[in-house]
């Protein structure tokens, strides 16, 4: 199956040096979404560029990339993500055995070789409001909510899995085109949530792949601070994933 990959650049010039270079020789073809003028540099042999006249969300320029692209398969990265050699090939081969895959997601480190949790269960109320407020400083998340980002689980092999970071994701673009592809209305968090649940809900499988690595810098800004615009992108994105899925309000734990 050929795998096409899309990588949305927001002014990522930079990144893109150390990514596009271990990304190209594992996928069959692949285009740079430039949504900032100054987001891409030179790329590598091979490379399609496509510079957006105006900003867009994140998901909007995913769903431009895909409908560039033409594999079976289809990559989403993110510019900070780097796959180690044969990464790709891993969830390949994984969505070939199993035909319900409609997702599958890496194994991501941190920069120092940390794991990151990647894997995590969908969102519920009390969970979200412990981590996205002052809560978390009485509860800390990654000491109290253990089982939603999966800190007790160390899978060798293939697992399912709730929902995985949008920075590295393979996905089946048949259930693409059965979904709708991804919420362009998202501004900047959620999105990979609502893409899983949306598969879910139509009966597609997402798969956690350890064998396949993925180094991701993975900034984290609503982890760290309170009251920033990202905060309110966060909550932004929670409201209208509520909204689209307001059956999700009744999982409070």
């Amino acid at each position: 199956m050929r795998v096409s990959a899309v990588v949305v650049s927001h002014g990522h010039a930079q990144e893109l040096r150390s990514s596009l270079p271990a990304l190209v020789p594992q996928v069959d073809e692949l285009v740079v979404v430039a949504n900032l003028p100054g987001s891409v540099a030179e790329v590598p042999a091979g490379v399609r560029v496509l510079p957006n006249e105006r900003p867009r969300t994140f998901a909007a320029n995913v769903n431009r990339g895909i409908e560039a692209t033409s594999g079976e398969l289809v990559l989403v990265a993110n510019p900070d993500a780097v796959p180690d050699a044969g990464a790709v090939a891993a969830l390949r081969d994984v969505m070939i055995e199993r035909p319900r895959c409609g997702i599958a997601g890496p194994a991501m480190l941190y920069a120092d070789g940390r794991p990151q949790p990647s894997r995590r269960r969908f969102p519920t109320v009390g969970g979200t409001l412990v981590r996205r407020t002052p809560l978390r400083l009485l509860f800390p998340p990654f000491e109290r909510q253990r089982r939603h980002y999966g800190l007790d689980e160390r899978p060798d092999v293939p697992v399912p899995a709730d929902w995985m970071l949008g920075a590295f994701l393979l996905m089946r673009r048949e259930m693409l085109e059965e979904i709708g592809g991804w919420d362009g209305g998202f501004r900047h968090y959620g999105e990979d949530i609502d893409v899983c649940y949306r598969a879910a809900k139509a009966g597609w499988e997402r798969w956690y792949v350890p064998a396949a690595l993925v180094r991701h810098e993975y900034a984290a800004v609503v982890d760290r601070r309170f009251l920033t615009r990202h905060t309110l992108w966060h909550l932004r994105g929670m409201l209208r994933f509520v909204r689209k899925h307001p059956e999700r309000l009744r999982a409070l734990v």
